[in-house]
């Protein structure tokens, strides 16, 4: 039983029961749960500092989980880049040298982000191991498009294989029996007339005027006469997948500048007209641009014997050009 409080009345000289109003009652109250929270909160921090509860363990638990899962995943990652660099790799040493394909490049797809791309990660207990691994995500995700469009490039280039087999410059301009002399051969040489060593971009098959001069693959004719560089008489097919092929020189022209032609048929006669010193056919092939040399070509056409011949046999030419 609560006990009461008296306060003392001097007009009635007695002690009468002191009545606490409500309002005070209910401030003390308060004040007393207050008290009682803030140290029961003080309690509390002082124990987890020391101690982990139950949660505290859990949460531990699930961040070392977490932290496992991103190590197996970054190892993964990098397993699936590898692979990737792997099919790119044999991409571009392997599937496109069989289709006489360059390498395929899309500007900055090996750029990396800028660090603001990961500003997000900024600040955290695991931001080194999480930029890592966005990292690796991103590096394989650019080069996983850049193989996407190499293989799409491919897949177009399979379905014209038996065309482009047929447009590759494979056999001989003339018939190998009317050559006359050695061929003159591809690269630097003392040039004839002027005595200087310049470039020679095709090579020199001496014969006789009149001598049929045939394609060397299917093509469209470019123009059958541009008359530069002292060529004289001659013709440029066009056979695409990056290849052209230049016959110089001649006596006739039997073909017309859109006209389509086939490997092996007639195109015009060898001569000598142009910067000539004999008759002959000046033979280019051109590939994406670049002058080749033809004679790498013309083992197609022949025995392996028969070209190492060849090959050996050629020299600087003693007959024309440029």
């Amino acid at each position: 039983m609560a006990k009461n409080r008296y306060k003392f009345n001097p007009q009635t000289l007695t002690y009468e029961v002191m009545t606490i109003p409500f309002r005070i009652k209910f401030y003390r109250l308060l004040r007393k749960i207050l008290i009682g929270f803030i140290l029961a909160s003080i309690v509390n921090l002082l124990f987890s500092f020391f101690f982990y509860t139950p949660k505290m363990y859990r949460i531990s638990r699930d961040n070392n989980e977490l932290l496992i899962k991103y190590n197996i995943l970054n190892d993964k990652l990098q397993a699936a880049t590898t692979r990737l660099e792997e099919i790119r790799h044999r991409d571009n040493n392997v599937y496109r040298p069989l289709f006489g394909s360059d390498t395929t490049n899309i500007q900055g797809v090996f750029t990396p982000y800028p660090d603001s791309k990961y500003h997000h990660l900024q600040n955290d207990l695991y931001t080194p191991l999480m930029l890592t691994t966005w990292k690796e995500l991103d590096a394989m995700t650019r080069l996983l498009y850049l193989e996407s469009k190499s293989l799409d490039e491919l897949e177009d280039l399979s379905k014209n294989k038996e065309l482009m087999a047929e447009a590759i410059p494979a056999i001989w301009p003339i018939n190998k029996r009317n050559l006359r002399g050695n061929i003159g051969a591809f690269g630097s040489r003392r040039h004839p007339i002027t005595g200087r060593i310049t470039g020679h971009q095709g090579i020199d098959l001496g014969g006789h005027i009149g001598d049929p001069v045939y394609a060397t693959g299917n093509g469209r004719v470019a123009y059958d006469n541009e008359g530069s560089r002292g060529y004289g008489k001659q013709i440029l097919i066009n056979h695409g997948f990056g290849y052209k092929t230049r016959y110089a020189h001649l006596n006739k022209i039997l073909v017309t500048p859109g006209q389509y032609v086939r490997r092996g048929e007639l195109i015009g006669e060898l001569g000598n007209t142009g910067r000539s010193t004999g008759p002959h056919l000046h033979y280019e092939v051109i590939y994406r641009g670049m002058h080749v040399d033809p004679l790498n070509y013309f083992s197609r056409d022949m025995s392996e014997e028969e070209f190492i011949k060849i090959v050996e046999s050629a020299q600087a030419t003693t007959f024309e050009t440029e």
